[in-house]
């Protein structure tokens, strides 16, 4: 670490669960980022922010006018672009020394399995289930830990699956794909600007305390939060013995995936 670094990340120096070592794993880390909507913004911001190594960005949508109430990492001149693009220039803006890679697309199977196993941490802030369920399978397949956000109207929720550890349970444990729960979108029903900040804020804080190896966090948990009455409530979670997506057995076909649902849904 350069004099420049020393100074830039001496706050997170100065925490004794950090210090340089801690800050070093982050310089080293390199994290997926998937949906640069309202979750992937404040998560983005942070991670860079952070000094996260490498930032690969990942979503095929464009920057929409109705998006500027809560995506706080686009700007009304970036109305038209690639969210990748948008969110590539401001991460640059803050801290020229990450490595932000933009992605245009909306990941397959094939690509969504290249890209986690050249990562370290894995963020879903995506918009759809095929994505959500696709992404669980595949940080599964590869045992990299994954950090999960939702956010609509005034409810968010996020979790982390830790898929290092065999006993960790997994996105479909908790919401299975044959789910009969109906899709909410922000897009019909509304959502809180500054709840997707607080959810995206908790992701990059997990994502960050999983790169440094600090244990404390929401590690097999789920954390719910209504921002009308400012209510948080933490659970626990366990492996479901019959989940079909811990035992090879979940139906993978894109009809399966579309057609379910959690109880939040993520805002784009």
């Amino acid at each position: 670490m350069n004099d420049q670094q020393l100074l830039r990340y001496s706050r997170h120096i100065l925490l004794p669960e950090i210090g340089i070592e801690g800050q070093q794993c982050l310089l080293d880390a390199r994290v997926l980022i998937i949906g640069l909507g309202g979750l992937g913004s404040p998560a983005a911001l942070y991670l860079a922010a952070s000094g996260v190594g490498q930032l690969t960005l990942c979503d095929h949508d464009t920057v929409d006018f109705s998006n500027l109430q809560r995506q706080i990492i686009h700007r009304t001149s970036s109305v038209g672009q690639p969210k990748v693009v948008s969110a590539q220039t401001m991460l640059n803006d803050i801290n020229p020394e990450v490595e932000c890679i933009a992605l245009p697309i909306r990941a397959d199977a094939a690509q969504l399995r290249d890209l986690i196993a050249e990562t370290d941490v894995v963020l879903d802030c995506s918009d759809n289930f095929t994505t959500r369920y696709a992404v669980n399978r595949a940080c599964q397949a590869a045992r990299k830990p994954l950090v999960s956000g939702a956010a609509i109207q005034f409810d968010g929720q996020v979790s982390v699956f830790d898929f290092r550890r065999d006993d960790a349970p997994c996105y479909n444990c908790l919401f299975p794909e044959d789910s009969l729960a109906a899709e909410l979108r922000c897009a019909t029903t509304g959502v809180f600007a500054p709840l997707v900040g607080i959810i995206g804020a908790l992701q990059a804080a997990e994502a960050l305390k999983l790169l440094m190896g600090i244990e404390r966090g929401l590690s097999g948990k789920l954390l719910t939060l209504n921002a009308l009455g400012m209510n948080i409530m933490r659970s626990s979670l366990s492996k479901d013995p019959s989940c079909g997506a811990c035992n090879g057995t979940a139906d993978t076909s894109a009809e399966a995936a579309a057609g379910a649902c959690c109880s939040i849904c993520v805002d784009k």
